[in-house]
């Protein structure tokens, strides 16, 4: 199998988990390159990935200017790896809250599928480390896309995924404007409002034990207003477009 499968990771402050996941990706039992998204972090994470990657050809690095999403660090990574010859593109966090031995389970399930998800309601509650309130704000999040969308995925605010890269290619990733969590709603949605097929696999979600979360109420609030723009964009419509 060649390597045709790149994962991309954003970080920012993640330099005591970087190296330890940069092990566990390249110690997998299918080949996967890695893409470190650095948001010119303080703490010298992107000088730690470019001393990773000096020594190992299939991890890059791609250093961005400044602090400005997550939404935009991926998109950049998209754009980074659709200028190459990758045919399975992987989202996933940099603090090890998802498993880096699920990557072969998307892998698989991405061969019939053009987007597949990571799910952690999917066939129960698989989430380990989170208080009770951010586990109902997230399931509630999940059910609110769901009946204001009609998209029927269990876990659509998830950032465990993995493109086909005609799927990319069919987004125009210039005009994808969010950033947080609504980043993954719009994503997923862009897909699924065409037709496309989108597969959920079920994974377990560690919340991280180093370093700090990312979540803000700011996120929050653009993922509240994000769903009945995404609504409005598919002609008030809570089904695919008709090919």
């Amino acid at each position: 199998m060649s390597h045709d499968t790149l994962v991309i990771v954003p970080t920012y402050n993640e330099r005591e988990n970087l190296p330890k996941l940069a092990e566990r990706i390249l110690s997998l039992p299918i080949p996967v390159e890695l893409l470190v998204v650095d948001d010119n972090s303080p703490d010298g994470t992107g000088q730690l990935a470019d001393e990773l990657a000096a020594r190992h050809a299939v991890i890059h690095v791609l250093h961005r200017a400044e602090k400005n999403g997550l939404g935009r660090a991926y998109c950049a990574g998209f754009a980074w790896a659709l200028e190459r010859d990758y045919e399975f593109i992987m989202e996933m966090d940099g603090d090890f809250s998802h498993n880096p031995d699920d990557i072969p389970k998307f892998r698989r399930a991405a061969e019939d599928a053009d987007l597949v998800l990571g799910s952690r309601y999917r066939d129960g509650i698989r989430v380990i480390n989170w208080p009770l309130k951010r586990l109902m704000l997230s399931m509630s999040a999940a059910k609110y896309v769901q009946v204001v969308t009609g998209m029927p995925f269990s876990d659509p605010t998830g950032g465990f995924k993995c493109f086909r890269r005609r799927t990319l290619q069919s987004i125009d990733l210039e005009a994808v404007r969010s950033n947080g969590y609504s980043f993954q709603i719009e994503m997923t949605h862009k897909v699924w409002r065409q037709g496309l097929r989108v597969a959920e696999v079920p994974i377990i979600f560690t919340d991280r034990f180093q370093g700090t979360s990312k979540m803000s109420g700011n996120i929050v609030r653009e993922a509240l207003v994000m769903v009945w723009r995404l609504w409005a964009q598919n002609g008030f419509r809570r089904s695919p477009r008709l090919s």
